[in-house]
């Protein structure tokens, strides 16, 4: 009998996810966000699952089978949002981030305003940004995102920097420059990186996610007159 719900933290992965749906095999990279050590919730889904449904979700070199719990379709660009639950005997995937965040608190992550994490929700859109490893060493690398929000986004590369590497994030905002202190707080070998945005004024981040929003509402809009 499932006890009352798990904390869980306000981490955003990416993961590769497998299974069975509709009778068919897929594999893909999906979204893992409100990280517990029993369970999460899982977006970006492009497949129809069902609750009970069993995947396989690997982070890193960490593999686990987790049980659909419940599923919502949302549409893009989230696609198909997932609350899965850890198989008994299996071992957590990311049990040490859940673990570093609890102890670390509030520090780097400052709670959502009235409860709201959908205030700087992460949006599928690319990006330009300049971004510089700050222990020096190399010239600074001309990217776009695979997702972003107010608070940080994803880049995808084969080879991404290590858990904890500290950067330098140079963005526009329109016609506005803007520089951040920045790390690396997802690590995802052939896939990419997560990246955080520190010390970033919230009156800047609430532009940035305005802006971000309506980038992707252009995008949407252009996609669907096509």
């Amino acid at each position: 009998m499932q006890e009352a719900p798990e904390t869980r933290v306000a981490l955003d992965l990416i993961v590769r996810i497998w299974g069975m749906a509709n009778g068919r095999a897929f594999f893909q990279s999906a979204h893992a966000r409100q990280l517990g050590y029993e369970g999460a919730l899982l977006s970006g889904i492009e497949h129809p699952l069902q609750a009970e449904d069993v995947i396989g979700v690997q982070y890193g070199d960490k593999k686990a089978r987790f049980r659909v719990l419940r599923v919502k379709d949302l549409g893009l660009p989230q696609r198909i949002q997932a609350d899965v639950q850890l198989l008994s005997g299996q071992q957590c995937p990311w049990k040490e981030l859940v673990q570093e965040d609890a102890e670390e608190g509030p520090k780097n992550s400052p709670p959502p305003v009235n409860g709201d994490q959908r205030q700087f929700r992460r949006l599928k859109v690319k990006y330009p940004l300049e971004l510089r490893d700050e222990r020096g060493g190399g010239p600074a690398m001309q990217t776009n995102t695979a997702d972003a929000s107010g608070r940080g986004c994803y880049v995808e590369s084969l080879v991404p920097l290590p858990l904890g590497t500290k950067l330098r994030i140079t963005f526009w905002i329109e016609s506005e420059k803007i520089s951040t202190g920045a790390a690396v707080r997802a690590s995802d070998p052939g896939v990419g990186m997560g990246i955080e945005f520190i010390g970033l004024d919230e009156k800047i981040k609430v532009r940035l996610q305005s802006h971000l929003e309506a980038l992707a509402d252009d995008f949407a809009g252009k996609g669907t007159s096509a």
